[in-house]
């Protein structure tokens, strides 16, 4: 087959088609893959399951993931696993981890699922929406954002991350 026959789309075809199937992503202004950031990570105070609280000023000084997710969503759930490994990597050297449940996910489905799956980070509730507004109007999960120790945003991912690519940022946040 000529690579311009019908059964095999041609290059600038593909690129089209991929740009069209970005665009509902771009006009959200979000992308497939993580985006790069220096703004600063909003003041939130999170509500943590234990009903203790955590403000964004008490995670400067360490490197941060704050994933925006749902136990209602496919992908969250697949890449929890990840996360947990993520966290246990790197939980000895400044880093920390902060699972941030929306606000539509049930309380006591969220507090079943960090008991079930023993999640060794922290998880908090978004009860109101208020922090996934802060953060940039949250809407998709996961989304998943990585503050410096300075608490500046530094990357954020909309989908599930390529853990290798988010590994070796955090130990360059963490070196830096």
């Amino acid at each position: 087959m000529s690579p311009t026959s019908p059964a095999t789309p041609r290059p600038d075809r593909r690129r089209a088609v991929a740009t069209l199937a970005a665009l509902p992503l771009a006009a959200m202004g979000l992308s497939m893959a993580g985006c790069s950031t220096r703004d600063a990570a909003p003041d939130s105070t999170f509500v943590l399951l234990d009903g203790s609280t955590l403000s964004t000023a008490d995670l400067k000084g360490k490197v941060t993931l704050v994933n925006f997710w749902a136990t209602t969503c496919v992908t969250c759930v697949k890449e929890m696993p990840s996360l947990v490994a993520t966290h246990k990597k790197f939980s000895d050297r400044n880093f920390e981890t902060l699972a941030v449940a929306m606000s539509y996910d049930p309380p006591a489905w969220v507090v079943n699922f960090a008991n079930t799956r023993q999640l060794p980070f922290k998880v908090a509730l978004d009860n109101t929406g208020q922090i996934a507004q802060a953060w940039g109007d949250v809407k998709l999960t996961p989304t998943t954002y990585v503050v410096d120790k300075q608490g500046q945003i530094v990357k954020r991912y909309v989908g599930e991350p390529d853990f290798d690519a988010l590994h070796r940022l955090i130990e360059d946040l963490l070196a830096a």
